[in-house]
């Protein structure tokens, strides 16, 4: 029997996967501690990036610190301690540099747009001024996006594999 080398969600290294948490965030679940939207209302992608990549951060730093307190707890034979681990997961977290997680935002506009080709996620039609506009007035708005029933709908792998999915259509 051969073993899959690429874990089933979240791909290497990971802990959860871009799609998953895109939909879940359109769903208004606010995952890994991102704050939760109002499902009809949508966000902005540029929104739904930082918030993307900062529960990355969340997540990673916290993994960090509870595998070395429970090497410390091993080690000095101890209970593990949960406080050790929210100041460690809080070092890491100040430490951590916001690119070294996760994708670009180059490559996560290439994946929405992927998305929004399959019908999965949907112009609302609101629109709010960008902080680009502030420096150049004629820059684009903030447009809301939300999540769409075939998008709902999607299965876990098409969300993991937008490509596989469109192209699978063709």
């Amino acid at each position: 029997m051969t073993m899959l080398l690429k874990p089933k969600r979240g791909g290497f290294l990971r802990p959860f996967g871009c799609g998953w948490f895109i939909r879940e965030y359109l769903l208004g679940k606010g995952p890994y501690g991102s704050p939760k939207i109002d499902s009809e209302f949508g966000a902005p992608q540029a929104v739904i990036f930082h918030d993307y990549k900062l529960a990355l951060m969340r997540a990673t730093a916290f993994d960090r610190a509870t595998r070395l307190e429970e090497k410390k707890a091993r080690r000095e034979q101890r209970r593990v301690n949960p406080d050790n681990i929210e100041i460690l997961a809080e070092r890491y977290l100040a430490r951590m540099p916001y690119k070294a997680q996760g994708c670009r935002y180059h490559s996560f506009v290439v994946y929405f747009s992927n998305i929004v080709r399959l019908g999965w996620v949907e112009l609302t039609g609101k629109e709010t001024r960008s902080s680009f506009q502030d420096h150049y007035p004629m820059g684009q708005p903030q447009k809301y996006f939300r999540l769409t029933n075939p998008g709902r709908k999607a299965t876990d792998s098409d969300w993991a594999n937008p490509l596989r999915a469109l192209y699978s259509r063709i």
